[in-house]
């Protein structure tokens, strides 16, 4: 009796199949723009990445039609891990937001490939479901703590089962994620808004509002909030220490996290839980902090940490240290990537909480997708790849927008962080 191993037959997916034969940057505006890279191999299979990089999109579009797509060509799109190493280590200038969120539209885009070839979503290409849906968070806010509160109610009404809350600072007139309009897109005009900051009347504030959160709704309900890298890391420690009665679920972006060591200080005088990495670009920029455990959560997303392939790294280290993900999941990330951070959420086992903004009609429509909000969580298909597709003649209907992000100035008029 032969002891060989009976050969396998595959419908598709072999080395010619998956040759790449085409890839092209498609810049779009449905309400706000995005960057999306889509790949094509010789079997006629796609897949789709999300490049967005909120206020400077051309950049990174650039970047990959001048220089990345060119190399694409011909490579096998099933060598996924080979590919991320030779954008990765190839370029010399490591790192990055432009080149990380280049990167990371490919990685998605072959993912997508790959999925679609073995015919799978790919949260099971990943190892298969730790949980059924991903527990998401709302963003409610107004202009003073009333009008809050009632966002909150809002959210809680809608079946949300944590809820970020923001309110507005006495005496300033444009307090970050404040907006009077169905959602907050803080990219609004073609040169950057100027707005004005006063921490003490901030640090006053805050923990009015989680008092009156806590008031008017209860223990139940996740609360969250961000700061927004306003504060030093003295102020930051007696933020978070004010807001201890009223258990959030966590306190964002307290202070810049740059110098990774000023984390230490806030730690020592508070057990609120701490959430960093949004604008964090790979394992490096989070290291200190998740092996000294002085963060709670990792917000480094998989359009500006190099995709799926680096994010999985970043989050299996950050797993040895108790420490769980919690995606940056705003409006300046497309669908696309919203999917496929759903698809790791499903699988990743230190899952925390996924941010979750609507989308506008008009973006849904450009890039249709099978996820679906459902009491409180959001629920991945199971269709193959990462379950998100676009329509390039309604995106060409939408072209390019320019438009930047905030600044933020004390009121003396020297610069801020915003």
């Amino acid at each position: 009796m032969s002891s060989q191993i009976p050969a396998q037959t595959t419908p598709h997916g072999s080395k010619n199949d998956r040759e790449i034969i085409d890839a092209k940057v498609i810049v779009t505006c449905p309400g706000r723009n995005f960057v999306t890279l889509k790949i094509t191999t010789a079997s006629g299979i796609y897949g789709l990445g999300d490049a967005t990089l909120n206020g400077r999109e051309l950049a990174v579009a650039s970047y990959l039609q001048d220089h990345v797509v060119p190399n694409l060509i011909g490579r096998d799109a099933g060598r996924i891990e080979d590919i991320w190493q030779f954008l990765y280590r190839g370029a010399y200038w490591r790192r990055g937001p432009v080149t990380m969120s280049a990167i990371a539209a490919v990685d998605v885009a072959l993912w997508d490939i790959l999925g679609k070839m073995a015919g799978l979503p790919v949260y099971r290409l990943l190892g298969g479901r730790s949980r059924e849906g991903a527990l998401v968070y709302g963003h409610a806010n107004g202009r003073d703590i009333a009008e809050a509160s009632d966002a909150v109610g809002r959210f809680i009404e809608q079946g949300f089962l944590a809820v970020r809350a923001q309110c507005g600072v006495p005496g300033i007139k444009k307090a970050y994620g404040i907006s009077n309009a169905k959602g907050y897109e803080p990219a609004e005009s073609e040169l950057p808004l100027e707005t004005t900051w006063n921490t003490p009347r901030y640090l006053d504030v805050v923990p009015k509002l989680f008092e009156q959160l806590r008031a008017d709704h209860g223990p139940d309900v996740e609360l969250l909030h961000d700061v927004h890298h306003r504060l030093t890391p003295i102020e930051a420690a007696r933020l978070a220490k004010s807001v201890e009665p009223f258990r959030l679920f966590w306190l964002e972006d307290a202070t810049p996290a740059e110098n990774q060591k000023s984390f230490e200080l806030i730690r020592k005088h508070s057990v609120t839980a701490l959430a960093v990495g949004e604008v964090f670009n790979s394992i490096w920029d989070c290291k200190h902090l998740i092996e000294n455990q002085l963060i709670d959560y990792i917000r480094t997303t998989i359009v500006h940490g190099g995709g799926i392939t680096h994010v999985r790294r970043i989050a299996d280290f950050a797993a040895l240290h108790q420490v769980r993900t919690g995606f940056h999941g705003a409006t300046d990330l497309s669908p696309v990537t919203m999917g496929a951070a759903l698809h790791f959420d499903t699988w990743v086992p230190n899952f925390g909480i996924q941010e979750y903004m609507f989308h506008t009609d008009e973006t849904d429509a450009v890039f249709p997708h099978d996820y679906v909000l459902r009491d409180g969580r959001l629920h991945v298909g199971d269709t193959p790849g990462i379950g998100v597709d676009i329509d390039e003649q309604l995106a060409a209907k939408y072209p390019y927008a320019p438009k930047q992000l905030p600044i933020a100035r004390l009121e003396d008029g020297a610069m801020w962080d915003w």
